[in-house]
């Protein structure tokens, strides 16, 4: 199936066109102001998706990559948008374009699976030109993640808390994790000759100094706080 861009680019070869016919035919649905807006205005969603994704964040490590594909995934999704609408037979092959593609990146958390979406909504609202729904869009859904991490939804982050201690000194860890973590579980006890391992799993909705308190007791030998995700608590 031939475009309307094919097509004009073989009467230009056969000089049944001119190049600056050619070139005026281009742009009659689709301006380079048009291209020039769509993706300025992205870059801006984009940098306003990716703000979000930072702030809003809750998993154990941040990946500024991938806040830094959010922004793309908007900015790439627009012209891609544009020129299906401008032309139905393109449309179509892009279509049969983009079902042979397969992603084999594994997305760890489904939060950032959400963003992707999130991503793409506002491409094609971009490319549709419906830049005011887009804006609006984009406004609404950061305002709707703002509260829900100022409300703190969801449980708080999980951590490891390994402690290397003696005997004696079990039962003051013990109560030291109950005073100051409401969210906790024992994963692991070794008990050796030279001492004990203790490995607890933890919930910090804030910054915690948990680990100077515990190197604090008496018994203690070491203690260490190492991140870690879990998908349902267990």
């Amino acid at each position: 199936m031939e475009t309307a861009a094919s097509t004009g680019l073989s009467k230009v070869l056969k000089n049944d066109m001119s190049l600056s016919d050619y070139f005026t035919n281009q742009f009659i649905n689709l301006t380079p102001w048009k291209i020039l807006i769509g993706l300025l205005i992205g870059c801006l969603v984009g940098l306003i998706i990716a703000f979000v994704y930072k702030r809003c964040y809750r998993g154990v490590l941040y990946s500024p990559t991938f806040a830094l594909t959010l922004m793309m995934l908007t900015l790439i999704t627009t012209p891609v948008v544009m020129c299906i609408k401008s032309d139905i037979a393109l449309s179509m092959g892009m279509v049969g374009a983009l079902s042979i593609v397969r992603f084999r990146t594994a997305v760890k958390d489904p939060m950032d699976t959400a963003y992707m979406f999130w991503a793409l909504t506002m491409g094609i609202l971009l490319g549709a030109e419906l830049y005011v729904h887009a804006l609006m869009v984009v406004l609404v859904i950061s305002v709707i993640l703002f509260l829900l991490s100022f409300f703190h939804f969801g449980k708080g982050n999980a951590y490891l808390l390994v402690v290397h201690y003696d005997d004696y000194a079990e039962q003051d860890i013990t109560q030291l994790l109950r005073r100051t973590v409401k969210q906790r579980k024992l994963r692991s006890k070794t008990v050796t000759r030279s001492g004990a391992e203790m490995t607890v799993e933890v919930r910090l909705d804030s910054k915690q100094d948990l680990v100077a308190a515990v190197l604090n007791l008496e018994g203690v030998h070491d203690a260490t706080l190492v991140a870690c995700q879990t998908e349902a608590g267990a």
